[in-house]
């Protein structure tokens, strides 16, 4: 036996995910507004590709012609440009290697990040914001208010109150870092609290509300009192704060109504952006014939290769590097092609198996929401648990009853205490909602509302029931008592 080196030659093979099967992932697993914006992109970097909004007006823009699939489109599947790619966008992607030697083959930049528009110039008008924001409204104000010199503590001070309207900063290290006596940072603030909208500049909210009663003349010594146990008022401890403010019943009811009439975040009143709305990127409707099943073509364009301006380019003296160019964009604009119809494909499948698992709910409401997995998802279409993720994530289904996020589908199971089919957590939560919206005058407690939840035939622990009630945002029977009390006061 020779204990000598020796190079030896050996054959071996290795699933290994190819640049083009990489960007098809990243597209599965993004929203139609963040591929409407991949595409935008694309479009300025090809010139072979064209989006059109639909329909038959290009009639020289066609698919480039790739060889059929063996098996007929099903009719849970979409059929929008191309053919599907022969890759198959279900893969495990921490199973497999990664081979990064032709990066840009694959025709798009590596990051996906959704831009605006659909292939036409931004219109920059669109993104001013014409509302004026909590810091233009006192800036304004402080200077009329201010000479110069104590302006400029105006405007540091001014740059450390939050969109809430609080002032976030050390008074002493501010007026150490500005170089001014601390007496002249405070009464610089005196005056900005003074400002418009009322309350604004406070350190706290004892402070913010005790603003706003001086405005209204109310801040006597009983309100003061009130203020300086806004703690007590939280725990609804009336009988105590009504000794330390030395008031009857009807005054404290009148000083909480009072307090209620202020605005606790009165910098909330300017600025900020409201919610961006939700768009949903596939639509499910009952018809006739059982459910229809569409992705939201408003937010997702057509994507074709211009195979006449192929001809023309093709058609022309090229020398070896410009038929290389135009070799590797027309490859290049046949995978997006392709790679977006697979998407399509795939998000259809398993949107049209969630409708199918779920149609209870569509029928009659999330008391009939069933617990599902991503798993019964996967094997009934036969597709990799880690592909329905991606297709379920940041994409959302609109229907009869409202817009919903795909994952919202997939809860966990509560056995029932019959022993019956097991019910879903999202239906045990409407039951503990709809039992605590209509517990009138009797508070229920946990305890209680465990033996309901039993009459009804959801086998649970009280511990998951707290669980749940704190995850919906819902005190305890305690908290709900006191703000009752409150309520009434």
């Amino acid at each position: 036996m020779s204990l000598a080196p020796r190079l030896d030659l050996r054959q071996s093979q290795s699933l290994v995910m190819t640049p083009q099967l990489q960007q098809a992932i990243k597209l599965l697993a993004l929203s139609n507004l963040e591929i409407e914006g991949v595409i935008a992109e694309e479009l300025e970097r090809n010139p072979l590709l064209e989006a059109t909004p639909g329909g038959d007006d290009a009639p020289e823009a066609v698919p480039v012609e790739t060889p059929t699939r063996d098996e007929p489109a099903g009719a849970d599947e979409l059929v929008v440009s191309g053919e599907a790619t022969g890759e198959t966008l279900d893969v495990d992607i921490a199973a497999e290697r990664f081979d990064d030697s032709q990066a840009d083959h694959a025709g798009l930049s590596s990051s996906a990040a959704p831009a605006s528009g659909s292939g036409e110039a931004p219109d920059l008008d669109a993104f001013a914001d014409t509302s004026e924001s909590l810091a233009d409204v006192l800036l304004a104000q402080a200077g009329a208010a201010f000479d110069e010199a104590e302006l400029f503590i105006a405007r540091a001070l001014i740059d450390q109150i939050d969109e809430a309207g609080y002032l976030r900063a050390d008074i002493a290290e501010l007026a150490q870092r500005l170089g001014v006596p601390v007496a002249r940072v405070e009464r610089v603030l005196t005056i900005i609290q003074r400002f418009e909208p009322t309350g604004v500049g406070a350190r706290d909210l004892a402070e913010c509300l005790a603003i706003q009663a001086r405005e209204v003349d109310r801040y006597d010594p009983c309100m003061a009192r009130l203020l300086d146990h806004l703690d007590l008022l939280a725990r609804g401890d009336l009988t105590r704060l009504k000794r330390l403010c030395q008031v009857d019943d009807e005054d404290m009811a009148d000083m909480i109504r009072e307090l209620r009439a202020y605005d606790p975040k009165p910098g909330c009143r300017y600025g900020g952006e409201p919610p961006a709305p939700v768009i949903p990127d596939l639509s499910v409707t009952r018809t006739k014939a059982g459910w229809a099943i569409e992705l939201n073509a408003a937010t997702l364009p057509r994507v074709l290769v211009n195979k006449g301006y192929y001809t023309e380019l093709a058609g022309g003296k090229q020398d070896k590097a410009g038929k290389a160019w135009l070799a590797d964009k027309l490859a290049s604009a046949n995978w997006l092609v392709n790679a977006l119809d697979q998407r399509q494909r795939t998000i259809i499948r398993v949107a049209t198996e969630i409708v199918k698992q779920q149609e209870a709910f569509f029928l009659r409401g999330v008391a009939h929401l069933r617990p599902l997995t991503l798993r019964q998802i996967a094997e009934a279409i036969d597709l990799h648990e880690s592909t329905v993720s991606r297709v379920t994530s940041n994409k959302y289904l609109s229907c009869a009853r409202g817009v919903f996020e795909l994952k919202y589908f997939f809860t966990s199971a509560i056995a029932a205490a019959d022993g019956g089919d097991a019910v879903s957590a999202e239906a045990v939560k409407s039951a503990i909602r709809a039992l605590i919206a209509g517990e009138g005058d009797t508070i229920l407690s946990d305890d209680t509302l465990v033996e309901q939840l039993n009459a009804k035939g959801f086998d649970i622990a009280r511990r998951t029931v707290a669980k749940y009630r704190e995850a919906m945002g819902i005190g305890s029977s305690v908290q709900r008592r006191r703000a009752r009390a409150l309520q009434r006061a």
